[in-house]
């Protein structure tokens, strides 16, 4: 028979477990703990790095869209100036100043001196005549071009050019120059354009006059030639003869300036233009080398121009000098002459690269009849033009 148990023992071993088992139960607990934890910070953590590539995939993305996009807003915008900007062959007016700045910008010794030849005006502008005085003997060192500077000078000072319109560079410069003061200014036709219909003068040369050698005439850069040179003439000078009609009945000053702006900008019609500037000044030749034959006195000018071998007669004036103009070269100083006299302007050139001399400034043509409207132009080189503002 089994011995009775002591009841203190009893409860003295289930104090001694009761320990054990709350340990066990809270290793279990801090297992189960950290194993959630670890399995929550795994998915966390490919949650975190799942987003941030797919944040980093959207902003290349969108990176690469935006490229993109600004490539092709780039290519219409420039598209579109392109398409309806006006690309004017004469700019506005600038003040001398910006000009001799803007066209004197490099690190040359000559740039450099030239902008303090700009600096010195600008400063005298604003001074006093007593005070311009001792500026310019202050002038008088030979750190100054003073051969740059006079001629500047001259121009700002004694001549009153205080802006400048800036004459696209190409070989039509000189007819440009010309034929937009003309029309700003709103001359009326010369003389002997008033008496002749000037639309028929093509036709007249070939039936009237037996110049068949017209056909040989080019048109610039397109260099056309053929059966069909009397239609493009003619077309050619319709049209010069429509536009100086419209321009010379205009009062206006600021609307001629206006259609000019929009004229100027049209480079196939300023060609035409340019073309049948171009026809006159064959055509008078052509007249003047006729009365030659016949002993009758003609300018001096013209006489100058049959002398040359190149130019002895009209159709070696054309293929040898005018069919070039527009081209590879532009008016040489016998064709503004002749393109003076057949306009009947006085063409006043100031010629920087010659101050100091009597070619300083000079006048095409050089006898021109008081009566003659007169236009200015400013050139640095004699092959391009710019229109002085007084």
């Amino acid at each position: 028979m089994a011995a009775p148990r002591n009841p203190s023992r009893v409860r003295e071993r289930a104090r001694v477990r009761a320990p054990a088992a709350e340990s066990d139960q809270v290793h279990s607990w801090t297992l189960v703990t950290s194993q959630v934890l670890d399995t929550a910070w795994r998915i966390a953590k490919g949650s975190v790095m799942l987003a941030v590539s797919l944040l980093v995939a959207t902003l290349c993305y969108f990176r690469r869209l935006h490229l993109y996009l600004e490539h092709w807003l780039k290519w219409w915008i420039g598209y579109l100036q392109r398409k309806f900007k006006r690309n004017l062959s004469v700019e506005a007016e600038v003040d001398l100043l910006s000009y001799c700045a803007r066209e004197w910008k490099g690190e040359t010794p000559r740039a450099k001196l030239m902008r303090k030849v700009c600096l010195f005006t600008e400063v005298m502008e604003d001074i006093d005549c007593q005070n311009q005085e001792i500026f310019h003997s202050a002038l008088l060192n030979p750190e100054i071009n003073q051969y740059q500077w006079n001629a500047y000078e001259e121009l700002f000072w004694r001549h009153h050019i205080k802006c400048v319109r800036q004459v696209k560079r190409d070989n039509y410069d000189a007819l440009r120059s010309v034929l937009f003061q003309i029309f700003s200014q709103g001359l009326s036709f010369p003389s002997w354009m008033k008496e002749k219909d000037i639309v028929k003068l093509p036709e007249k040369l070939l039936f009237s006059q037996g110049c068949n050698w017209i056909q040989q005439y080019s048109f610039g850069p397109e260099k056309y030639t053929g059966s069909n040179v009397f239609g493009k003439l003619r077309k050619c000078v319709e049209l010069l003869k429509m536009q100086w009609t419209e321009f010379s009945g205009i009062k206006d000053y600021h609307k001629r300036g206006s259609m000019c702006n929009i004229l100027f900008s049209d480079v196939i019609l300023e060609h035409k233009l340019y073309e049948a500037l171009k026809f006159i000044m064959l055509y008078q030749v052509t007249e003047v080398y006729e009365q030659m034959k016949t002993n009758k006195i003609i300018p001096s000018l013209f006489r100058l121009l049959f002398s040359r071998e190149t130019s002895s007669d009209p159709l070696s004036f054309m293929m040898n000098h005018l069919n070039s103009v527009g081209d590879t070269c532009g008016l040489e100083q016998i064709d503004m002459f002749i393109l003076g006299y057949s306009l009947e302007v006085k063409i006043k050139v100031f010629r920087l690269f010659k101050f100091n001399s009597r070619d300083f400034a000079v006048w095409y043509p050089e006898e021109p009849l008081r009566e003659w409207p007169e236009i200015s132009l400013l050139t640095e080189n004699d092959r391009h033009y710019h229109i002085p503002v007084f």
